[in-house]
């Protein structure tokens, strides 16, 4: 009895239109997001200041970069289980605040280790927050614009790069690095306290036999009324989930290949383009153009993603990556490499609209979803910390055109895997 009242709520909760509530579930999850972001783009700037300064030494930025990455590590599989085990609102809850009073303290760390230790810590509640943010909304929204809705909050969260890139370039040289960590401190803050009214995903409550308390969050969700013409019983919304090991396999290849493309060739372009006698780096209108790409790619990744499906969507991405990355390679021009990083960055950010904040968490099922995502964005933040110590070993014996050959290969086999062994997840029941 208790289980067929789970399904009925769960296909309630399917036909929902938005309402109030998804809403701010929506902003609060992009506010976080975007704090993110704006966290990790802002140590680059840091590091940059305090070595600039004689505050640091090389050594010691490394590690405190080594650090953050660590953390996100970490934070992933400890959300995992945490949202799990003891449900989504105590893991969402907990992220921010670790985040927050750990980024604030260390806006008046004495030395550069004290510093580390605070990136380190905030770094862990930085990782809870990307794996328990998007599986937020995808348990949140109607099943008609799932997709669309965690697409969005990763264009959302995605304009933190640029906005941090300006705050910093304005605030950093003026007051120094100190006010930005105390900036998004509080802001944090702020987000952690308005969070508080936010109720335990209904999904998550059904899965654990909480159905009273389920209803009540999903008659809040109904305030809007509903879509009729969504029906539990169609075969479109039958529940589909291979195994957790092949889904989860899916899961690490799909978000490692797109964090790995990314990182990669933002990373190592510039330098790789300057040995073919091509510098982008001094010119802040190309590097801004080129990253344009980003919010578009975001854009267009909520746009199909509901539309055509997510299959559809994720593995053409992944197949214009590798035809642009080749492309790339053999650019002589100015003009041609503007173009061409446009077109390859806007491939690369469909992919995080699309993988990382909606695909990803829907391979699962309920019960598992934060760790089966906890453990797919933690392994792949462990390649990111590789893959500069790889690049740079293979460019001490080998070609330039090696490095885009390899990002190439990463995302032909990605989007193999999606293809022949993922799950198609679009208007499906992820219960």
């Amino acid at each position: 009895m208790e289980i067929q009242e789970g399904s009925k709520l769960q296909g309630r909760l399917d036909r929902t239109y938005e309402s109030p509530l998804f809403y701010k579930v929506v902003a609060l999850v992009s506010g976080g997001m975007f704090l993110d972001a704006a966290d990790v783009y802002m140590a680059s700037a840091v590091a940059s200041s305090t070595l600039k300064s004689g505050w640091s030494t090389i050594s010691q930025n490394s590690y405190f970069l080594s650090s953050g990455f660590l953390g996100l590590f970490i934070g992933s599989i400890i959300a995992g289980f945490i949202g799990d085990l003891k449900g989504r609102r105590v893991a969402y809850q907990i992220n921010l605040i670790l985040f927050g009073v750990f980024t604030f303290a260390g806006a008046f760390a004495p030395n550069m280790y004290i510093l580390i230790i605070c990136r380190l810590m905030s770094s862990i509640g930085l990782g809870s927050e990307i794996v328990t943010g998007y599986s937020m909304v995808n348990e949140f929204a109607p099943i008609h614009s799932r997709g669309k809705w965690c697409a969005t909050v990763s264009l959302v969260a995605n304009c933190g790069a640029p906005i941090t890139m300006l705050l910093c370039t304005l605030i950093i040289p003026r007051l120094g690095w100190r006010p930005m960590f105390a900036v998004i401190g509080i802001v944090a803050g702020i987000l952690w306290y308005l969070r508080r009214g936010i109720p335990e995903s209904p999904r998550w409550l059904i899965a654990h036999g909480r159905t009273d308390e389920a209803k009540s969050i999903v008659e809040q969700l109904e305030i809007n009324g509903s879509d009729t013409s969504i029906l539990k019983s169609d075969n479109n919304h039958e529940t589909v989930h291979h195994s957790f090991g092949v889904s989860l396999f899916v899961a690490i290849v799909a978000v490692s290949a797109t964090i790995i493309c990314q990182y990669t060739f933002t990373s190592w372009v510039p330098t790789l383009l300057v040995q073919r006698n091509i510098n982008i780096g001094n010119s802040l209108g190309l590097s801004t153009m080129m990253m344009l790409g980003a919010p578009v790619g975001c854009a267009i990744g909520a746009y199909l993603v509901d539309r055509i499906g997510r299959k559809l969507t994720i593995v053409p991405a992944f197949f214009l990556t590798a035809v642009f990355g080749m492309m790339y390679a053999q650019q002589t021009q100015m003009a041609q490499v503007v173009v061409i990083g446009f077109l390859l960055t806007t491939c690369f950010y469909v992919l995080m609209a699309s993988v990382v904040a909606v695909y990803v968490a829907e391979l699962f099922p309920t019960n598992i979803r934060f760790r089966g995502s906890g453990i797919a964005n933690g392994i792949a933040k462990l390649f990111t910390v590789a893959m500069p110590i790889v690049v740079a070993w293979l460019l001490s014996f080998t070609t330039t055109n090696v490095i885009f050959w390899i990002i190439s290969a990463i995302a032909l086999f990605a989007g193999a895997v999606v293809w022949f062994m993922g799950d198609e997840t679009n208007q499906r029941d992820i219960s």
